[in-house]
């Protein structure tokens, strides 16, 4: 995913960042990872099981990130980039992504793309896939 935010000129460093329905920490707690401390991570997961997880996970990591454990659609905070992969089906998606937003938007889908959306094609040996990227003015 870093690969597309350069291939799409946006500049990650001081953003806060949004995982939603984050289950396992992807692609968010990647992203902490990589950016450490130039970012601020929340994670957004309605699973209670998953939260814990992702509570332990930033305890043996030794990292920084906020977990709610509530869904999405509850959610009251705003945040400069949104990322997603596997939350749901895009049509139903999209409006509690933009109201998240209020900056960048990238959803993590399958191997087709949707007419009409910008994106970012992943062509690795052993992923084929593309991150649809949606832009609001920041």
């Amino acid at each position: 995913m870093s690969l597309c935010f350069k291939e799409k000129g946006i500049k990650v460093e001081g953003l806060s960042v949004c995982d939603v329905g984050s289950g396992a920490g992807f692609p968010g707690v990647p992203l902490k990872i990589y950016y450490g401390d130039k970012i601020e991570l929340t994670l957004i997961e309605a699973v209670a099981k998953k939260c814990a997880f992702l509570e332990y996970l930033k305890v043996k990591l030794g990292i920084s990130y906020r977990v709610f454990c509530k869904e999405a659609q509850k959610m009251q905070e705003s945040f400069d980039l949104v990322v997603c992969r596997a939350f749901g089906k895009l049509k139903d998606i999209l409006p509690i992504l933009n109201r998240l937003s209020r900056g960048y938007i990238f959803v993590m889908k399958g191997a087709h793309v949707p007419e009409g959306f910008p994106y970012c094609k992943i062509d690795l040996p052993e992923v084929k896939s593309y991150i649809l990227f949606l832009a609001k003015s920041i």
